[in-house]
């Protein structure tokens, strides 16, 4: 049968076994369960009925008793490592900025802080250590740099402040956001990130920059090199510091700190905050302020949820396809796992007549920018990526995430699907599923404790 007869006659009897079975018990290793706090921080709870989640047959793993095992741990603050911070404000107006940076908020296009910007930049300005966690689309990227251009010496044309991120792309986001929200401060900020001339980054910094966004292997590189001098840096902030303290950044992390000088503000952002990830930034913060959401807030507001039974791995460009007639798209994302599978469907969009662009890291970087320049403008609509994107990339139109492929994490769902719907705006996520792909769906809806409803007949006017 034709993926078009299954897109639109969804199968019944697979969608009530995907929506209301029991969620198995995870396989998966303690290390491999990203457990955030402030769910863990919650009472244990009481033995379930017969039949309740317990030892997995096969692993013997337990799943409850993991998860009283890290509440018991991440409670345990007897050395008073953080407090919590409860104080928020209704309006920009009421946190004591600078008058010439509430005139960039306000030209940005910001009205009235989001939940996240409402808590987290008074204590920022306050020069408090903090550990914020937020989902995308919040507007954590603005928290951040509010803070941190508000703490400025605008009279030192040196650097002060040194935000690192895991991507270029992403990098190079922060950097315009914090220009344009320091466009009436006059702010001199520079993006220092891998695939872009070592020779441009040192006239620049060498000419004097107040603020660096970079990622860890430039940054570091040009402080070895003291092309960036770190005598003045007073605010250090980590962005998606769940995928900077992974195994891949967390020595680079530690390289770059033990060249900054010791007297240090730090702030740690993210989406997700793994025990392993709170657990670090114990080596390097100073009793800081700690804002974080529960895990089944994390699932953003005014996207919506769907999936489709593709049976085989075959059926998905004929499904897909088919979506792209049907609807109406203003634009849209399209997530696949393997820089390979972009390049593939690349290509059969293309043989169909679709208009698509892709990205991913196999491109070079001037490649990259040109690609992500036209989707921003609006002259490309559909963008074909791997998780390359998935972190921290504003596209303000985009109305539509697909993720052909399900993401191999589920923490990784959330900043896949976090394209759509930013700043409140209605959004929708599709995600093909094949046999396969059940588990890591059901993965996904515990982890999230949210359910991804079938994809409706009436999906057009949902969009």
């Amino acid at each position: 049968p034709r993926a078009r007869l299954r897109l639109f006659r969804p199968s019944l009897k697979r969608a009530s076994k995907l929506k209301h079975s029991s969620p198995q018990p995870s396989c998966r290793g303690p290390e491999a369960l990203l457990l955030e706090p402030a769910i863990m921080a919650q009472p244990a709870a009481a033995p379930g009925p017969p039949g309740a989640p317990g030892p997995d047959a096969r692993t013997g793993f337990d799943d409850r008793a993991f998860d009283t095992k890290m509440q018991a741990f991440l409670t345990n603050n007897q050395d008073q490592f953080y407090t919590d911070w409860e104080e928020s404000f209704d309006s920009f107006d009421q946190m004591s900025l600078h008058e010439n940076l509430l005139r960039g908020i306000y030209a940005y296009g910001f009205e009235k802080p989001s939940a996240i910007q409402s808590k987290g930049i008074v204590p920022f300005t306050k020069g408090l250590d903090v550990i914020q966690q937020a989902q995308s689309g919040t507007g954590k990227t603005a928290t951040f740099c509010a803070g941190i251009l508000n703490n400025l010496d605008y009279n030192l044309n040196e650097c002060q402040a040194l935000v690192l991120a895991p991507t270029r792309e992403l990098a190079q986001q922060i950097e315009k956001v914090m220009r344009a929200l320091g466009d009436f401060l006059q702010v001199k900020c520079h993006a220092c990130v891998g695939g872009t001339s070592v020779r441009e980054d040192a006239r620049i910094l060498g000419a004097g920059v107040q603020v660096v966004v970079g990622t860890p292997g430039r940054v570091f590189d040009m402080l070895r090199r003291r092309y960036l001098r770190a005598d003045n840096i007073k605010m250090f902030t980590l962005d998606e510091a769940d995928e900077m303290l992974s195994r891949g950044f967390k020595d680079q992390i530690y390289d770059i700190f033990q060249l900054l000088p010791p007297k240090l503000q730090v702030g740690v952002f993210s989406a997700t905050l793994p025990p392993e990830a709170l657990e670090i930034t114990r080596k390097f913060m100073n009793k800081p302020v700690r804002i974080l959401v529960k895990r089944d807030e994390l699932t953003l507001e005014g996207i919506k949820q769907f999936y489709v039974n593709v049976d085989k791995e075959e059926w998905k460009l004929d499904t897909l396809c088919d979506l792209y007639e049907t609807l109406a798209i203003t634009q849209s994302v399209i997530f696949a796992n393997t820089r390979r599978k972009v390049d593939w469907l690349t290509d059969k969009m293309r043989e169909r007549d679709h208009t698509v662009s892709a990205t991913h890291g196999d491109m070079d970087q001037n490649t990259r920018d040109v690609i992500m320049r036209e989707f921003r403008s609006g002259s490309s609509r559909v963008l074909i990526t791997t998780d390359l994107l998935a972190r921290g990339i504003d596209v303000q139109q985009v109305s539509l995430v697909i993720n052909y492929d399900l993401p191999t994490q589920p923490e990784n769902y959330l900043h896949r699907i976090g394209r759509s719907g930013r700043f409140g705006r209605k959004g929708v996520a599709i995600n093909f599923v094949t046999k396969d792909d059940e588990r890591m769906l059901q993965d996904i809806q515990r982890f999230y404790n949210t359910v991804v409803e079938e994809l409706p007949s009436n999906v057009a006017d949902l969009i």
